[in-house]
């Protein structure tokens, strides 16, 4: 990481790159099933055209453009180009609902939209009448007659503005904005966080040192670059020179990961989840000594100790790795090394059992007003300790409030929420520190995440209940997609389950048990008595007051669409405990379905 102080704004990266490591495939998305490349000169070539597009078009500094895609290149490509003639980015989720769409886009006076495909295309074209700002929109998909991200090329491109495009960059400063970043948010109106290229570079710097073993390798790319996290993340790829492969979707992890070969991914913990439960439904489907040798194998990881595994474990380790964990490293393409998993808490079992496959699973924290990063586990030089989100970054400024409450500091904190000085009072005090909303405490130089202050509650009996990381144990259950526990003022945690459907029906089909109707299937006492197992397995590790007693399986899908949870996979809890108040009375009020 030399010469890294000429970056100084984000659409200096892919210069950097180019004239450090000149890459043969800088980024790649799959067409059709093939993957399309391009190389670190192409990457700046492209930049460039659509640079001198949008000046074409007649975008000046400070214009805001919607950028609605899944990852690919072009979402890269357009970022940059809009950066650097001063336009601002307004990445938005393609998933979000029509009023979501329309406050966005009114309340950042979006002008220009560029869109992944048809669909969003659709999305976008019925919330335009209502937003007077917006003069056109353009697909990078050419699909029927909508305008498409060549015909804006074709129309506005001239090579002559090129030293136009060169003139604005150059007047572009660190301290401008970058970007205007919608929280989807838990709860509440979503706010539109400030960042400049100063916050989200001096963020993606700071980190890159942490995993300098990757340089010059390959990175698997699938959470949303709408999301800061997938976004700066994508910068320090970028200055250490890694060709960055888009997956399709979460659910193609595996086979993206086939032809990409990857070093490193960052991942949701759902993700890991999902890929746990997936795991374990292989495992339980083997026959004789295959399956005693998997569920071995598990147990031994999942007493895995960063750098204090006697040389007995570590001989017991090396046959596990041989006999199982070879092969699902190969499964991820054969060459990951390191898992990053952010926006929630990861449970430590997992991060135990995937660091024993070789396959270092480490933990970070970070907020979009942060840019993210805040702090991250790594393995080289004792930085691992599993429980905690790591160490601060060295640039920031770290501290515990009287209240427990982790309070940062530092060049990556955001300028404040768009148009909204209540709400930046409410967050960043008058010393600059951003009050995170999280309570932790600071040992031996790690972060940890003891609470959730928005999402704790009380039960009846004065205890405190944290339930995302009894959710995320729910969650590594092959068939619970996803889990809400609930119980404010009761006297014990209930939980709300939404079934993983496909494997649920499998194994109701082994059993004899009708599909047909699913209201049917899931009061079923079989059905219900799965259940009740699950759940008493993550009871097996919780105090008394925590234990789940009461339950409800829903035929419900929660999706980002319908506005139960975010684009990150977290739960919009006021969202589903409006959506199911009579269901969780009724649960209280019953005395079947208990534990």
């Amino acid at each position: 990481m030399d010469d890294v102080s000429t970056i100084k704004r984000i659409f200096d990266v892919p210069e950097y790159q180019k004239n450090k490591y000149d890459l043969d495939v800088a980024l790649a998305h799959r067409v059709k099933g093939t993957w399309e490349k391009i190389s670190s000169t192409q990457y700046i070539d492209n930049i460039n055209k659509v640079a001198r597009s949008l000046i074409g078009y007649g975008i000046k500094k400070g214009d805001k453009i919607g950028l609605i895609s899944s990852n690919r290149m072009e979402w890269c490509i357009l970022d940059q180009a809009i950066m650097k003639v001063g336009g601002i980015t307004v990445p938005v989720y393609p998933t979000i609902s029509h009023d979501d769409y329309k406050y966005i886009f009114n309340h950042s006076e979006i002008r220009l939209c560029f869109v992944g495909d048809k669909n969003i295309y659709s999305k976008v074209e019925k919330v335009k009448t209502e937003t007077p700002y917006l003069e056109a929109i353009y697909s990078f998909d050419q699909d029927g007659k909508m305008p498409y991200l060549e015909d804006f090329i074709q129309k506005y491109d001239s090579l002559t503005l090129q030293k136009d495009v060169d003139s604005m960059a150059e007047s572009i400063k660190e301290d401008d904005i970058a970007t205007l970043l919608y929280t989807s948010g838990t709860t509440g109106t979503p706010k539109g966080v400030v960042l400049t290229h100063k916050n989200i570079l001096s963020n993606a710097l700071a980190s890159a040192p942490r995993v300098l073993e990757i340089e010059h390798t390959t990175a698997l790319s699938f959470l949303p670059l709408c999301h800061i996290y997938e976004r700066t993340v994508n910068l320090c790829y970028q200055v250490l020179g890694c060709g960055v492969y888009f997956a399709k979707s979460t659910e193609t992890i595996s086979q993206d990961a086939q032809d990409a070969h990857p070093h490193i991914m960052m991942v949701v913990p759902r993700v890991m989840e999902r890929v746990y439960a997936k795991i374990m439904a292989k495992g339980e489907a083997l026959k004789g000594i295959k399956k005693l040798i998997f569920f071995w194998a598990v147990r031994e990881g999942k007493r895995f100790e960063p750098y204090h595994n006697n040389w007995f474990y570590r001989i017991r380790l090396a046959l596990a790795r041989k006999l199982v964990f070879n092969k699902w490293k190969e499964a991820l393409g054969g060459k990951l090394e390191i898992i990053i998993s952010g926006s929630s808490c990861l449970d430590p079992r997992l991060s135990r059992l995937f660091c024993a496959t070789g396959m270092i699973l480490n933990e970070g924290y970070g907020l979009t007003e942060t840019s993210p990063i805040v702090s991250t586990n790594v393995y080289p030089n004792g930085g691992l300790r599993i429980g905690s989100i790591g160490r601060p970054l060295e640039n920031l400024d770290v501290k515990i409030a009287d209240d427990g409450e982790i309070l940062v500091k530092g060049p990556s904190v955001m300028n404040g929420y768009y148009k909204d000085p209540e709400r930046t009072a409410e967050v960043i005090d008058k010393n600059g520190y951003f009050h995170t909303g999280d309570i932790g405490h600071i040992t031996d130089g790690f972060l940890y995440i003891t609470d959730r202050k928005k999402e704790m509650f009380k039960t009846s009996g004065g205890k405190y209940i944290t339930p995302q990381p009894m959710e995320n144990r729910l969650g590594q259950s092959r068939f619970i997609e996803q889990a809400m526990v609930v119980g404010n003022g009761k006297q014990h945690p209930g939980v709300i389950i939404e079934p993983d459907m496909t494997e649920l029906k499998a194994w109701c089909m082994l059993k004899g048990i009708d599909t047909s109707d699913v209201k049917t299937m899931l009061e079923n006492t079989q059905v219900q008595s799965l259940y009740k197992k699950e759940i008493n397995e993550v009871n097996k590790n919780l105090g008394g007051w925590e234990k789940i007693k009461r339950f409800r399986l829903v035929p419900d899908t929660w999706t980002v669409e319908g506005g139960d949870i975010t684009p990150t996979l977290k739960l919009k809890r006021r969202r589903l405990m409006e959506r199911y108040a009579n269901l969780i009375a009724q649960m209280y009020s019953d005395e079947d379905n208990n534990l």
